[in-house]
């Protein structure tokens, strides 16, 4: 089935020309069947890009999906135009009344900042309290991640001395996770973080579990089960240019930044990299939507009952 966006979201374009299938509402409406509501709290400053990359992954299952975008109430974006913001944004104030089965937190450019110094610090912990009582399943995203693990159990981050950044070879720690589902035993994923959240400050009673890591680039995947969620702390979502585009903004900043490890062939900057991560990226949402579409409820208002 394809995922439901607005017909002249950006995005649309992108994926209707790499082929992954977008409908509009007339004909979701036809199909007479229940979408599975996903909404993308969206914290990243280049709004359209994160669009693009999340709708791709949820749009290559084969269950329809209905995305909604979100953002934090009165938070005015500067790397967006003001019109893209009011076409197709809802502040969350204007959704809490309404549930959803899955709901995406994605990454944000604060992570160097203390938690209660970023601005909607307090909004966005009303959020994840939200999530409790309105979302039948959150998945959590780099700094997205990082707030989550902290706001529900105290964990801390760490500022690391030089920004991990890259693609890591990652293992599979508990692999009959239906979330690692058809994964292989270590699969690629670009990371791309000043900060880290330490395994070995899990606590004991949190019911967490390890899902995947790496030798250097530690914690990858958390699943959550008391709070209905999965904490990735890297960039699986990424395109085939994001890093690229990372690092090149980077050196045009003066940030104290190496090439990407293991990402441009031979780390020459001026080659242009593969996507080796892409497969593991489209099975992983494929199996959180698939988990989400087995348990919740064909009755949204009793999400979180």
């Amino acid at each position: 089935m394809p995922i439901k966006i607005p017909d002249n979201l950006p995005a649309r374009a992108i994926l209707d020309a790499e082929g992954v299938m977008v409908m509009g509402e007339t004909d979701a409406i036809r199909q007479d069947i229940r979408p599975l509501r996903v909404g993308l709290l969206n914290l990243m400053p280049n709004k359209a890009r994160t669009e693009t990359q999340f709708a791709r992954l949820l749009g290559a299952s084969p269950l329809q999906v209905e995305l909604t975008l979100i953002k934090i109430t009165n938070h005015v974006p500067r790397n967006t135009p003001s019109d893209h913001i009011i076409s197709f944004y809802r502040d969350w104030q204007d959704v809490r009344g309404e549930k959803f089965d899955g709901l995406i937190v994605t990454g944000a450019p604060v992570e160097t900042m203390p938690f209660e110094e970023v601005t909607y610090w307090d909004e966005l912990r009303r959020i994840f309290d939200w999530t409790q009582s309105n979302v039948h399943g959150v998945f959590s995203v780099c700094w997205g991640a990082q707030a989550a693990v902290h706001h529900f159990h105290g964990m801390q981050k760490y500022l690391l001395p030089q920004k991990m950044f890259g693609v890591y070879r990652h293992r599979i720690l508990d692999p009959v996770s239906p979330y690692l589902r058809g994964f292989s035993d270590d699969f690629l994923i670009p990371v791309s973080r000043w900060t880290e959240v330490r395994s070995g400050e899990i606590p004991a009673a949190s019911g967490m579990k390890v899902l995947a890591d790496a030798e250097v680039a530690g914690l990858c995947l958390l699943d959550d089960p008391a709070h209905h969620a999965l904490h990735m702390f890297n960039h699986i979502e990424y395109d085939t240019n994001s890093l690229a585009d990372e690092y090149f903004r980077d050196l045009a900043s003066d940030k104290p930044v190496a090439v990407p490890y293991d990402y441009f062939p031979g780390d020459d900057p001026k080659r242009p990299p593969l996507n080796r991560w892409r497969s593991h990226a489209h099975l992983l949402f494929g199996n959180w939507l698939n988990q989400i579409y087995q348990t919740t409820s064909f009755d949204l208002s009793k999400i979180g009952r």
